[in-house]
């Protein structure tokens, strides 16, 4: 009795595509499978050794206008299985249709639903003037350096020939949809303190664990204050404001031995709103203040700050949100509060949009008991169905003749 969309939808949830060593052959395997029954072509593009994209392809009757990129991340982050209330690739569906699984959210459950959303399109007979590219990319969860990153430089990319892409969003709890124009920047920054060594029992002077205090207090002191700012301001959202965390702190060989050196890691998002060669001097300054000896170097360090159009006069969004419209959804436009595979499309110059259709659900992404209702599951499907008619059917451009 089970709608043979949800059946589907778990039983890529089965697949088991966790970091550290994701069964990516099995999930494109699968994927293959599925779209060969649609009808798609289907193209393999190995990035680099052991690290495929899977192109599936339903093909406009005007292949030469841009065409509408679906792409979507088979890669998921571990899990910690003895706070699951079920085991995580199972995908186990309780009696309220839940379905629980790693990957349920982020992002299995799109994938499935594009593919689900063409099914439906070509069972009714549709066709459209534009080409819709779906891809399915390695490694997003890891940052997307052997995946997205280097796809977007290689002649199949370019042979795409995108106009429009979506990618993946975020679940809301509430009645609305967020919809992502834009993402913050990712910035993963290293301070080295170095200082006077020595032995514990003594006041050693310019060591380096002072000079790490005053780093981490200036770094932390930046954190209150932007997220007091967050609170104060209830038009401002997470993708706002500037997140800044502690994530890793490094140094010591012995209780007794004042270490030489000591290191400090911070993970930093920033928004397409904040002068990037500003802030970096403002991370010199924290550093410089501290005392000689302290150093910074970058582990990641995104300058795109490339957005979306969201205005009514740009063609692709006025189709966007004129289908949402029509079926009643209320629309959150938000800056991504974290990072995905969008940003490597946004800075080849394409425009990108993330957007999960996943309202009324809490955000549970790398969380633990991570599921999707499957009334929500098959809702999306409806509006995949809908948007995509809308995107691929978008006139010719002035640009495109």
């Amino acid at each position: 009795s089970e709608n043979p969309s949800v059946t589907l939808f778990r039983e890529y949830l089965r697949i088991d595509t966790v970091h550290p060593k994701p069964d990516y052959d099995a999930a494109v395997q699968f994927l293959e499978r599925v779209g060969t029954n649609l009808g798609l072509a289907c193209q393999k593009v190995e990035v680099c050794q052991g690290r495929v994209v899977l192109i599936l392809t339903w093909q406009g009757t005007n292949p030469r206008l841009r065409s509408i990129l679906l792409n979507s991340h088979t890669d998921v982050v571990p899990v910690f299985e003895e706070h699951w209330t079920y085991p995580p690739f199972e995908a186990v569906k309780d009696s309220q249709g839940n379905i629980y699984a790693r990957g349920a959210q982020d992002m299995k459950c799109v994938s499935i639903q594009y593919l689900e959303a063409i099914r439906r399109l070509k069972t009714e007979g549709k066709s459209f003037a534009r080409t819709i590219h779906l891809t399915f990319v390695p490694d997003e969860e890891v940052g997307g350096h052997k995946g997205m990153e280097m796809f977007v430089q290689r002649p199949e990319f370019k042979a795409l020939n995108v106009g429009f892409a979506m990618d993946e969003g975020l679940a809301s709890p509430s009645d609305t949809f967020s919809v992502f124009y834009g993402e913050r920047s990712p910035w993963w920054i290293k301070v080295k303190c170095t200082g006077s060594p020595g032995h514990g029992s003594r006041f050693i002077s310019n060591t380096a664990a002072e000079k790490m205090q005053k780093v981490i207090n200036s770094f932390l002191a930046f954190r209150e204050s932007e997220k007091q700012r967050l609170k104060s301001d209830s038009s401002l959202t997470l993708g706002d404001v500037t997140s800044l965390n502690m994530t890793m702190l490094e140094g010591g060989v012995s209780f007794n031995v004042v270490p030489s050196e000591m290191a400090a890691s911070f993970d930093i998002r920033i928004p397409p709103t904040v002068d990037l060669k500003a802030f970096e001097e403002k991370v010199a300054t924290w550093c410089r203040s501290a005392g000689d000896g302290v150093i910074y170097e970058f582990h990641q360090k995104c300058m795109d700050q490339h957005i979306t159009s969201t205005e009514e006069s740009d063609p692709w969004w006025k189709a966007f949100s004129g289908v949402c419209r029509d079926m009643k959804l209320q629309l959150k436009l938000e800056i991504f509060p974290a990072a995905t595979d969008s940003r490597y499309i946004r800075a080849v110059r394409h425009p990108a949009i993330g957007f999960s259709p996943m309202n009324r659900t809490p955000v549970l992404l790398h969380d633990h008991n991570e599921f999707l209702n499957e009334q929500i599951f098959l809702r999306g499907i409806e509006i995949y169905a809908r948007l995509l008619s809308a995107l691929a059917s978008v006139p010719p451009l002035p640009a495109e003749g």
